[in-house]
Parts: structure tokens; C-alpha cells; sequence
């Protein structure tokens, strides 16, 4: 297609309006694949599906970028579903609770245990939700705040960090970006540029930490902690009294000694290493941390060998979705490529958007997009090919652009109550979705406003102090929101 139009749209459309109506990014993907493949084949109606499988799918699968981006998952996927079920985390999550005298410290431990239990968005509500509950019953604190501080340390703490699975699926989309669109520069290097550009995130960390410290809340969680009390239902966690924090402090450790062991040997941080020799760094280093974390379990007898592979076994299945949403991804990557869909998108960006705006509208519809759709991820995938072109086309800092998607991703995702973190973290507090939703949307809000004004102006100065300066606000906004509910009502 030498002047790709608006029908070089039509893929990536049925994929939003399939995900969007059903809620299932997987199912719109596949969508948008297949619309793609009848647009770009010439096989016959019973031809079209081999087709598909032998043109679209298995070159994806069979590329050594993306085989490489494939096994690292597997290694992310056993070695997370073997930590999780180790009963390491609620060890962990125990040894912090000993220091929890007053209210404060207990949101600040419940926090700072989600911080530390990085390496699974999804697994750490279920790991430090259930710890965390007695202890919240007794300090007065209502499972809403609980699921708030469980969703402020799961997804927002795991889309800055490169090395776990969020990073590398992050990675991947960025790099078939790149390739796309003719870049030479490497998806380490972009995502790291870009983790002062995800303002969202930075926010989402800071508030609770903030309001635990301030002792104050606003909106309906005010009034849900005003009439704290116990929920009927807890899930199950892993507990097992012979389980210590080691299981979760070593391996991790391991890991981060063995990756930039290997890393040194290839340059780093002198020389540019490789997004191949990154990815072999990565699967060494989780490969080894298994390893570690299998000599602790049977050491110790938390568990036995079978079980422990089983664990491992699991784990690695269980990164199936997430493999299948990547070939996908890549699948209509590549067929947009082809109908010229980034070319067409940065002409219209070119001629409606200016540079320093790009950000704050790409921000905008990726908030939109996920919060819709209740997935991050998917948004990342179906935003992220459209706006590297659009800020190629308008000159726009890439890392500022990449942030805004990511932000706006992630900012739909936490205030949406059909998203998995939203489900997850209330389910780990002992609260219901809906519950959480009302209570944590006033905060999301908050914070998504100040994510607008902060991409405004990164989009014109591309300031790297942009997060931090965007903290600060929302601390000054915190004080006077809380001076103000302190006045008496015939003052305010």
C-alpha cells in the first residue's frame, strides 16, 4: 500500500472495538490479527487460515528476538509462582508487621512489604493483603485503604523495573516499535529513558506512603476508615510456619548478582550490551535464583522436590496468556507495518497534533483505552506502535511519549473495576472490587490530574525532573486538602 489511508486503521479498530465490548485484549487481538491477515492475503476462504498460522503467526514465534523474549518468560513465570507459593512473601510480610505499633506504621509495613515483593504485580495482594489484615482490624485501618496500598505497590512498582516481566513484555513491544519505524537505539536504553516519564507510576507509589503519614484520607475512603471494620472472608496464602524471609531475600539477591556478573563480562556499564546477551543475562540469572530458592525449600522442607517442579511447572504454563498476547502483538505489528498503519497515523499526528501536545493526548487515550478495557498490557500493545511513529513525525521526545503511554496505561488500569489488579487487590484486603473501586477512584483521579498537567509540560521542556516535581505537587495538594477538611464546615 503505497498511500496507506484510513483503512490501514481498520485491524487495530476491530481489535479495540472486539476488546472493548467484550473485555478480553487476547480475543480483540486475535481479532485484529485475522482482520489484518484477509486484508494483506490472497488465499482462498479455505486457504486463509494455514495461511495465517504459516505467514503471520510462526515467523513470529520462530524469530530468534522473539523466541528469546518467549523462554525469558517461561524462566519469569516458574521462578515468581515458586517464590509465591514458598511462603517466603508472608514471612517476609510478618517480620515487617513485628514493627507495627500505631496506624502509621502499619499502611507504612503493608507498603513497604509490596515494594519489596516487586517481581509479581498480581501475586503480591494475595502474598501481603492476607498478613496484613489482623493487623489492620486492630490499628482501625478499613480493608479499603488495605486493597488502596495493595494496588499502589503491585502494578505501579512493577512497570519501572526492567528485569521482571512487565519490563520485558514493555521491552518487546517497544523494540518491534523501533524496528518498524527504522530506529536504530535499543529497548533498554528507551525503556530506561522513559522511567522518569512515568509520572503515573511515581504518583501511584507516593500517595500512600504520603497519607499513611499524614494519618488523613478524603472522599469515601474517609468515610469507609471513619467505620472500619472486619471483613467476612480472607483468601488463603501460603503460611507455613517453617518458611523464613530468606526465601524471598536470597534468591533475589542471587539473581541481581548474577545478571550483572554476566552483564560486566559483556561491557556493562561501559558498552551497550546487547538486547540478545541482555535477554541470555536475564534467563541465567533467574535459572540460578530457581535454583537457590529449590536448595532453600528442601533444605529447609518447606517443600519437597516433586512439589517444588510442580510449582516450577506451573509457573512457566501459566505465562501461556501472556506469550500468546505477544505473538499477537507482534502478528499485527507486523501486518500494520505492511497496510503503512504508523505512516498514516503520524501524517494525521503531524498534521493535528503539535510536538509539545503529543504526550498529553497519547496519555489521555491510553487512560481511556485501558480503563475500558481493564488491561495495561493490552494497552501498551495496541498504543504503543501508533505513538513512536506520531512522535517520530512531530519531532516529540521519545521517552517522554513512551512515558505517557505507559502512565496512561497504567492509569486506567488502576482506577478500572474490571481490572485484574482491581479484583486481585481487593480480593487480598477482604473487600469487594466495587468497594475498592469507590473508595480508590478519588485517588486515581487526583493523581491522573496531575499526570495531565505533568505531560503538558514535559511535552514542551522534556524535563527529566518531571516525577519528582509532580510529587511534590501532589504532597503540597494533600496538605491543603487536609487543612481544609480540618476546618470546621461553617468555615470551609
Amino acid at each position: 500500500m503505497n498511500e496507506p489511508g484510513m483503512a490501514s486503521l481498520l485491524p487495530v479498530i476491530v481489535t479495540l472495538l472486539i476488546a472493548l465490548t467484550l473485555r478480553n485484549v487476547l480475543v480483540g487481538l486475535f481479532a485484529g490479527v485475522t482482520c489484518g491477515a484477509l486484508m494483506t492475503s490472497d488465499a482462498s476462504l479455505l486457504g486463509f487460515v494455514p495461511s495465517m498460522v504459516k505467514e503471520r503467526l510462526v515467523p513470529e514465534v520462530a524469530d530468534s528476538y522473539n523466541a528469546s523474549v518467549l523462554v525469558l518468560l517461561a524462566f519469569i513465570g516458574g521462578f515468581v509462582k515458586l517464590i509465591e507459593r514458598s511462603g517466603g512473601g508472608a514471612a517476609f510480610a510478618r517480620s515487617a508487621a513485628r514493627w507495627v505499633v500505631n496506624r502509621t506504621r502499619t499502611q507504612l509495613a503493608a507498603w513497604f512489604g509490596g515494594v519489596v515483593i516487586f517481581f509479581s504485580d498480581l501475586g503480591t495482594p494475595l502474598i501481603i493483603g492476607p498478613v496484613f489484615q489482623p493487623l489492620a482490624d486492630r490499628m482501625n485501618i478499613s480493608r479499603q485503604k488495605l486493597a488502596f496500598i495493595l494496588d499502589s505497590t503491585s502494578s505501579p512498582v512493577a512497570i519501572l523495573v526492567p528485569f521482571i516481566g512487565w519490563g520485558v513484555f514493555i521491552m518487546s513491544v517497544i523494540a518491534d516499535a523501533f524496528a518498524a519505524n527504522g530506529i536504530a537505539d535499543s529497548e533498554w536504553s528507551a525503556f530506561i529513558a522513559a522511567i522518569p516519564y512515568q509520572v503515573y507510576a511515581w504518583l501511584a507509589i507516593a500517595l500512600a506512603p504520603v497519607l499513611a503519614i499524614l494519618d488523613f484520607d478524603f472522599g469515601p475512603m474517609r468515610r469507609a476508615q471513619s467505620s472500619a471494620e472486619p471483613a467476612a472472608h480472607a483468601p488463603q496464602v501460603a503460611d507455613d510456619p517453617r518458611a523464613k524471609p530468606v526465601l524471598v531475600w536470597l534468591p533475589l539477591l542471587v539473581l541481581g548478582v548474577v545478571l550483572f556478573a554476566v552483564l560486566l563480562q559483556l561491557g556493562f556499564p561501559q558498552q551497550q550490551v546487547a538486547g540478545s546477551d541482555f535477554r541470555a543475562a536475564l534467563s541465567a540469572a533467574y535459572f540460578f535464583a530457581a535454583l537457590m530458592l529449590f536448595a532453600l525449600l528442601l533444605v529447609s522442607g518447606v517443600q519437597t522436590a516433586a512439589t517444588a517442579f510442580a510449582n516450577y511447572a506451573t509457573g512457566m504454563s501459566g505465562m501461556m496468556s501472556i506469550a500468546a498476547t505477544l505473538v499477537l502483538a507482534w502478528a499485527l505489528g507486523d501486518i500494520s507495518a505492511d497496510l503503512g498503519t504508523g505512516s498514516y497515523v503520524a501524517a494525521l499526528a503531524r498534521d493535528g497534533v503539535t510536538s509539545g501536545y503529543l504526550a498529553v493526548v497519547v496519555f489521555i487515550l491510553a487512560a481511556v483505552i485501558s480503563f475500558a478495557t481493564g488491561s495495561s498490557w493490552g494497552t501498551i500493545v495496541i498504543m504503543m506502535p501508533l505513538a513512536i511513529p506520531s512522535a517520530l513525525a512531530v519531532d516529540a521526545a521519545l521517552p517522554v511519549v513512551i512515558g505517557a503511554v505507559l502512565s496512561g496505561g497504567l492509569f486506567g488500569d488502576h482506577s478500572s473495576p474490571v481490572s485484574e489488579t482491581t479484583i486481585l487487590s481487593s480480593t487480598g484486603a477482604g473487600t469487594t472490587p466495587l468497594e475498592h473501586f469507590r473508595t480508590q477512584m478519588p485517588y486515581a483521579v487526583v493523581n491522573g490530574g496531575i499526570s495531565i498537567v505533568a505531560f503538558v509540560i514535559a511535552g514542551h521542556l522534556a524535563t527529566s525532573w518531571i516525577a519528582a516535581a509532580a510529587v511534590g505537587v501532589q504532597i503540597s495538594l494533600m496538605l491543603v486538602l487536609r487543612r481544609f477538611l480540618a476546618m470546621p464546615e461553617a468555615v470551609r
